[in-house]
């Protein structure tokens, strides 16, 4: 790691550690129920400070990586875009190319976080009324899942971006996995998944068992996070085929996830109104899955990338408004 990378980075980690605390310590101070009026202001700011983080990339996203002359620059992309053609003779030419670049990438990869995140919400709703916890206490539960899921992004995908470098195969298990997953969706799409058994599954009898002094909202918080590592295992790789620059994926991620708790919030009271996003994730994992296959022989680009996911977010929308679900007789 260069030393303009540990720089930016921990200021990168600063800034975000720095919201958290004042959204803990003072915006969230007292528990309570989340209106759809404050949910949307939220998710309204989250968005507007991932969009502003992706103005910053396209202008200095090389202070990330601390290029400062051809030899740097030639270095990263090698490392992160080798499909890249730069001209030697061209500098700032190619470092503006290279922005562009890392900002494509970084919102393709903030719209498949986002997009994969709605079912992520939906089992989230399920664990909640599962577990009866209070509405007023969703706020302080998502607070720490997400706080414990920055946590997790972190590890996994730098650990990841190490693997990724050194066995670039691994690519293709994870193309084979999301395309596994995307098809498994789908078929189980219409499946009733509405209530977690909590009596008898092993996560809970394990921690009753060796934690009996845990508290219910705690077992909560637990089960929340082990739901969002097993979310992570499709997520990640799904990222990674738009970007293998660790500091993009982590930074889409990053942005996603803040903005998850606020997300949840809206999507509670609409869920039922989009009953086409779950195919939609089904279609994205499943072109993604077959990208990673494929991107040894056949290089789709990230714009190419990031049109057919708002195609695909568009349709999955459009159709569900469009053709509402129809009421069941009694």
């Amino acid at each position: 790691m260069h030393y303009s990378e540990i720089i930016f980075f921990g200021c990168f980690i600063a800034f975000i550690v720095g919201i958290l605390l004042v959204d803990l310590l003072v915006i969230d101070k007292e528990a309570h129920e989340v209106s759809m009026k404050e949910a949307g202001t939220w998710t309204a700011v989250w968005i507007t400070l991932a969009l502003a983080f992706s103005a910053f990339l396209w202008f200095h996203g090389d202070l990330v990586h601390g290029i400062h002359n051809m030899s740097d620059l030639q270095l990263v992309v090698s490392r992160y875009a080798d499909h890249m053609k730069i001209n030697p003779n061209d500098f700032e030419g190619s470092v503006q190319m290279y922005r562009q670049h890392m900002t494509i990438s970084y919102i393709t990869g903030y719209l498949i976080e986002k997009t994969l995140s709605v079912d992520n919400l939906f089992v989230m709703m399920m664990i909640f009324t599962s577990f009866g916890v209070k509405k007023k206490d969703y706020q302080r539960v998502l607070n720490w899942g997400i706080l414990g899921a920055i946590v997790m992004r972190f590890i996994f995908i730098f650990l990841g971006a190490a693997v990724i470098r050194r066995f670039d195969w691994i690519l293709i298990i994870f193309g084979g996995f999301l395309l596994y997953s995307g098809v498994k969706m789908f078929i189980d799409r219409n499946k009733d998944e509405s209530h977690v058994d909590v009596e008898h599954h092993p996560i809970v009898k394990l921690l009753r068992k060796y934690f009996p002094f845990i508290s219910p909202l705690m077992v909560t918080v637990i089960f929340i996070e082990f739901s969002d590592l097993i979310f992570a295992f499709d997520s990640i790789p799904a990222v990674f085929s738009v970007s293998l620059d660790p500091y993009v994926v982590f930074f889409s991620n990053i942005f996603a996830i803040l903005g998850l708790r606020a997300m949840f919030f809206l999507l509670a009271g609409v869920a039922d109104r989009f009953r086409y996003l779950k195919p939609g994730v089904c279609v994205l994992l499943v072109f993604i899955g077959v990208k990673l296959l494929i991107h040894k022989y056949v290089e789709i680009g990230t714009i190419e990338s990031l049109i057919f996911i708002l195609a695909v977010l568009t349709v999955s929308i459009g159709l569900s408004l469009v053709i509402p679900e129809k009421k069941k007789l009694q």
